[in-house]
């Protein structure tokens, strides 16, 4: 049996896990009250943002213990099957090196760890590539080599609606910020190569999606073979214009539309918008 595993920034709610037969470790999120919970365990998405929005410090994640990893992996090695866990990027957090430790404690063959350099829906795309492929039988070393190779190819593109959260994280000054506010500026948020970075910006949040449609092109466009995710933060309406574009301008079947949670969320705050999806091609 190939037992697959996931973090929580993936963004898959335990009992949608639980269908899918997938396995979960979660993060833990520490707010400026020192209270830490275990992600999409002791905290919902909703619950999430409405504790952000009353913070005025960004709360913080921390990777899962090793020993949090070495219970399912020693249930996998215990029981004979083989397991694969598909991990946040290693250049946004050290849950990728405490599943390595885990895995090296376990000392056990069967342990395949994939470094996703993704995070949230991108992570969810490259889980669900995996679960399909468990399920059309392919093997461990075929699902990894899959893995490997596509996840170059993933790309997460999102519109931010406050520049509180770029401010309260560093990214913007709070004169950047008090003018951008001003203006009505919405910046434009990628995650490439492992990292979240700063795209590009717009006036208003029409201007921003418009921004968002002709990135989508820059990065190559979307592979429709290989589908994509529609998410937001806390207000799922911001999702509506991308789900509209993607329908109504690209023909393509209508995406499912999650919830974006802790990861990314914290810098865009509530009212963002992205895609996540393959690009077309090696790009």
């Amino acid at each position: 049996m190939i037992r697959i595993l996931t973090d929580s920034t993936a963004d898959i709610l335990p009992h949608e896990a639980a269908r899918l037969g997938l396995e979960l470790v979660p993060l833990q999120v520490t707010f400026e009250d020192g209270i830490s919970y275990r992600d999409g365990l002791d905290l919902t998405p909703d619950e999430f943002y409405a504790k952000l929005e009353a913070c005025k410090e960004l709360p913080t994640t921390s990777q899962p213990s090793p020993g949090l990893f070495l219970t399912h992996f020693e249930a996998a090695r215990d029981d004979g099957d083989e397991l694969i866990a598909i991990l946040l990027s290693s250049r946004l957090s050290g849950t990728c090196q405490s599943a390595r430790i885990a895995a090296a404690t376990c000392g056990y063959e069967g342990i395949h760890i994939v470094d996703s350099l993704n995070a949230t829906l991108g992570l969810q795309l490259l889980v669900r590539l995996a679960l399909r492929m468990r399920c059309e039988e392919k093997s461990v070393d075929q699902i990894v080599s899959t893995l490997e190779k596509e996840k170059n190819r993933v790309r997460i593109l999102a519109v931010v609606n406050d520049l509180k959260y770029f401010r309260k994280g560093g990214r913007l000054s709070g004169a950047e910020a008090f003018a951008g506010s001003i203006l009505g500026i919405k910046p434009l948020v990628v995650l490439r190569e492992g990292k979240v970075s700063l795209a590009g910006k717009a006036r208003g949040m029409p201007g921003a999606y418009v921004q968002l449609f002709k990135m989508l092109d820059a990065e190559g466009g979307i592979d429709p073979e290989m589908g994509c995710l529609v998410g937001y933060t806390a207000h799922r309406r911001a999702a509506e214009p991308v789900t509209r574009y993607l329908t109504s301008n690209l023909g393509l079947a209508e995406p499912a539309c999650k919830h974006i949670g802790t990861v990314v969320g914290t810098h865009t705050g509530p009212g963002a918008a992205g895609i996540a999806f393959f690009v077309k091609g090696g790009q």
